[in-house]
């Protein structure tokens, strides 16, 4: 009985170890997070919520479409609420290669104009009033940052990794991110971006994580300005996976086209 108890206590430690006995690097794991299936196609309807320091809060409604063409992604998203940005569209192409710059367009249907999101306004700029960037709402590849597995650790009753990432680009917000990284589904939960001073800037946390047509899905994300004390609440529904999608709705024509 001594001998068993002794293996299974073996077992269970050799368990715990295993990243490292794997030899897991920062960019292992973060490679395995940019390769977790999450299908072909995407769909959700969100609802975002800023809210002030003082408290005061402005709820926006949105529906948004993701398909995947090879290793790159193509992004739309159309505001439905409020008025005064419904129709406000977003369109975004996230590039594999890291040398090549993603597209982004944003187009707003009171001026009936599109405009162009540069690289570097991509960076500094915020989304609709959000405290996401522009370059939050793409699909980065794993090589634009340099990533180091820093310790493991749980939190919230999860098993993390816990990945520093600083990136290549000196034009980027944040010098670096502190990411939790749950080793049972491979999703980012909880991140910490440092400003150019190397003080916190914004802290990220996504929870309400669960299963969707077998595929591992989150459902709220909070990102706060621990500067500034503005929020942002993200809510997802009705997530689908591998629906049929035209390409042609990847487009600018249909960006300034709308619903």
């Amino acid at each position: 009985m001594k001998t068993r108890n002794f293996t299974l206590l073996l077992i269970a430690l050799l368990a715990i170890g295993s990243a490292q006995a794997a030899g897991l690097s920062g960019r292992d794991i973060m490679q395995k997070v940019k390769n977790r299936p999450d299908g072909d196609t995407r769909y959700a309807t969100v609802e975002m919520t800023l809210i002030q320091r003082s408290g005061h809060k402005r709820i926006r409604k949105l529906e948004s479409w993701a398909m995947d063409v090879g290793k790159d992604t193509k992004k739309i998203m159309f505001f439905t609420y409020p008025g005064d940005v419904k129709g406000t569209g977003f369109l975004t192409w996230d590039y594999d290669n890291p040398r090549k710059v993603d597209d982004k367009w944003l187009y707003l249907p009171a001026m009936k104009k599109t405009r162009r999101i540069s690289g570097k306004s991509s960076k500094t700029d915020y989304f609709m009033g959000s405290d996401f960037t522009y370059n939050d709402m793409s699909m980065r590849n794993v090589d634009e940052e340099k990533h180091q597995l820093l310790r493991e650790e749980n939190l919230d009753g999860h098993r993390c990794w816990v990945v520093q990432s600083i990136p290549n680009d000196k034009d980027e917000i944040y010098t670096r991110r502190v990411t939790w990284i749950r080793q049972d589904c491979l999703m980012a939960v909880k991140a910490e971006y440092y400003d150019k001073l190397n003080k916190l800037h914004r802290r990220l946390s996504i929870s309400n994580i669960d299963k969707v047509q077998g595929f591992w899905t989150m459902h709220l994300m909070q990102i706060e300005n621990v500067q500034t004390g503005h929020k942002t609440i993200i809510r997802m529904d009705n997530q689908r996976f591998n629906i049929k999608v035209a390409p042609n709705l990847f487009t600018v024509s249909k960006l300034e086209k709308g619903l």
